[in-house]
């Protein structure tokens, strides 16, 4: 009889086990000193009435006092001049990898730049364009191979960037092993790490054997993000993804053409539906340089509910990102190939105090912070789920609640959760927001007397 029971149970195993699907983590050790970071986008172009590093050196005591880490310069180099678009063309357009725009100044400025930045406690990440040059670049003369040409033997461009020429990895281990060696001069020069145009157009096994050399060379100390939403590059390069998907989301959520239970569900279903590594960051804005220049402003993507959308960003799993302008809710789309400064004078909004506040929040709360540091996020339900978002995390006893109301009425409502234990009856305005952590700590519309109840 046992003999029968053992081969049945082998037989069973053979034809109805099934393999457990292997987890999926990304194997990128992000560096400790991420931990609690914000992004701040810088475009040197515009940062300033002078525009160049030295003049962007001299915010570098307001940036600190506002408490962002990361400061990401968008590309520094020298723009091309064939094909280029406008007056001052394209940062995107690169000329020469190893050189430094003279409209921003000399490679000594920038490294005056980027050493006062570390004295101050930054990291400084550049923009790479790893996608394609100039038009004018040496190597369209020197390596016309390392491009894709048109059936005439020209150089093709990509999509209407009419002012670059696209490079072409395939069998070119020379451009490999060149692109990682301009990378290189910088990493050599000091700087903590890049974000990377349009990664998912660069093979994978390009970022991977780059950035495999650099983090060797510099164990915790490189951060790397990717302009993608693509898992293959977060399994094994880079550290934080752009969050395409979500700001989409965000802006129909914004119109009312989605609702807080569409956002529920992109939330809980997001990893199985792209197969994004867990472990990996997602990067949350409002803006970009992007979205800015050719979309709109926060005030025209987001109505009155700028602030809640703001606070969404920094309670979400994640890194935060400000673009320049932010903290005053810039009210102008840049110009991208002008001289177009921006205008620090005003804050009507009050928002530069505002983030401060979020980024102190985050600095304070560790269930903020970014994986493996920070906490997961749960999605709570709640008798209004049209209306109500409302999600915990939690890490280590300390826990945030965030509850979200994204309709244009005042809501009353109930909300399963694990912090507030005595009463989980809530109210909050239009566009409201209110976050209650474990610490005792209140952000938003709150009502004092909730705080009692507060699990300590």
């Amino acid at each position: 009889m046992k003999k029968i029971l053992t081969l049945l149970l082998l037989l069973s195993c053979l034809f109805g086990c099934k393999k457990a699907p292997e987890a999926n983590f990304t194997t990128v050790k992000h560096p400790e000193w991420a931990q609690k970071a914000v992004i701040y986008q810088v475009n040197v172009r515009q940062f300033s009435d002078e525009g160049t590093f030295a003049a962007a050196e001299t915010q570098l005591n307001r940036l600190a006092d506002l408490g962002v880490d990361i400061l990401w310069l968008m590309p520094i180099h020298p723009i091309g001049v064939e094909g280029r678009k406008g007056t001052l063309g394209s940062y995107y357009a690169v000329q020469d990898y190893c050189a430094v725009n003279p409209e921003f100044g000399t490679l000594e400025d920038f490294d005056h730049f980027l050493a006062a930045a570390h004295e101050k406690g930054f990291k400084v990440i550049l923009d790479w364009v790893a996608n394609h040059t100039g038009r004018d670049h040496a190597w369209t003369v020197e390596h016309k191979d390392w491009y894709f040409l048109d059936s005439l033997g020209n150089l093709a461009t990509q999509y209407d960037w009419t002012d670059i020429a696209h490079l072409n990895y395939e069998n070119n281990p020379a451009l490999y092993e060149a692109m990682e060696a301009q990378m290189k001069f910088w990493v050599d020069r000091g700087v903590d790490g890049f974000r990377c145009d349009v990664a998912s157009e660069v093979p994978t096994d390009f970022w991977e054997k780059a950035f495999g050399d650099f983090r060797a060379a510099h164990p915790d100390a490189l951060f790397f993000l990717a302009e993608a939403e693509n898992p293959a590059l977060q399994k094994n390069a880079f550290d934080a993804y752009y969050a395409w998907q979500q700001m989409h989301l965000w802006y129909d959520l914004a119109k009312g053409e989605k609702n807080a239970n569409d956002l529920a569900d992109f939330y809980v279903n997001y990893a199985d539906a792209t197969g994004m590594p867990a472990g990996t960051l997602a990067m949350n804005f409002l803006s970009n340089h992007d979205q800015n220049s050719w979309m709109g402003t926060n005030t025209e993507m987001y109505g009155d509910a700028v602030k809640q959308y703001a606070v969404l960003s920094f309670m979400l799993p994640g890194i935060p990102m400000l673009y320049n302008g932010d903290e005053i809710c810039l009210p102008k789309r840049l110009e991208f190939f002008e001289k177009d400064p921006i205008d620090w004078s005003e804050d009507p909004l009050g928002m530069t105090e505002f983030y401060k506040k979020l980024i102190a929040l985050r600095d304070e709360h560790s269930c903020l912070w970014i994986s493996p540091w920070g906490g997961n996020m749960s999605v709570l339900p709640t008798d209004h789920p049209e209306q109500i978002f409302a999600f915990e995390r939690e890490t280590l006893g300390d826990m945030c609640l965030a509850m979200f109301n994204f309709s244009d009425k005042e809501v009353s409502y109930k909300v399963e959760n694990h912090l507030v234990t005595k009463d989980c009856d809530f109210t909050l305005p239009a566009h409201g927001y209110h976050i209650i952590f474990s610490v005792g700590d209140c952000f938003g519309d709150c009502d004092e007397t909730e705080l009692e109840d507060v699990t300590e």
